[in-house]
């Protein structure tokens, strides 16, 4: 019997667990949104209307954010990414078509004009949420300029200029 592996789950157990994933709303897109709303951003979630559902979509501030799973995105170098050690074929198939039509998605998306910003579950860990959170809302705002920004409209204050 040696070199036999032995199964972590019954036949079709696995498949049955898969299947019940969630695509939507799940804990980490949650806590995500659960963030973004309370720094006071407004969005939408899921909009179907843009190329790959963004999980969040900020129409003020022209962007797009995705919250990836590491395994289902195949996020590289991250601890999270590992193909399955059965069926081999079958995962490595769906998941670089996944990796594909995130790339896709992303470049449409950018070709319309919207900035995308990937959030990954692995910068959710505990240790590095808080940072990865405020760096997210950053990339959010950091290019908005309204009036409660502190900054002077020269055309106003100067107009010669």
């Amino acid at each position: 019997m040696a070199g036999k592996r032995v199964e972590k789950y019954e036949r079709g157990t696995r498949s049955y667990i898969m299947s019940h994933i969630r695509g939507e709303n799940t804990s980490i897109e949650t806590l995500v949104r659960s963030f973004l709303f309370a720094k006071g951003l407004r969005f939408r979630k899921n909009d179907k209307r843009y190329p790959g559902h963004p999980d969040v979509v900020l129409p003020k501030y022209h962007t797009v954010v995705f919250v990836n799973g590491c395994f289902w995105h195949m996020h590289e170098g991250c601890t999270k990414h590992s193909m399955p050690k059965s069926n081999v074929e079958f995962w490595s198939a769906k998941l670089v078509r996944n990796r594909e039509r995130d790339i896709k998605q992303h470049a449409e998306l950018e070709a319309m004009g919207w900035k995308v910003i990937v959030v990954w579950e692995c910068e959710l860990g505990k240790k590095v949420r808080e940072e990865r959170l405020e760096r997210l809302y950053r990339e959010i705002v950091g290019n908005a300029v309204g009036p409660d920004d502190g900054a002077v409209d020269t055309e106003r204050e100067n107009p010669d200029v």
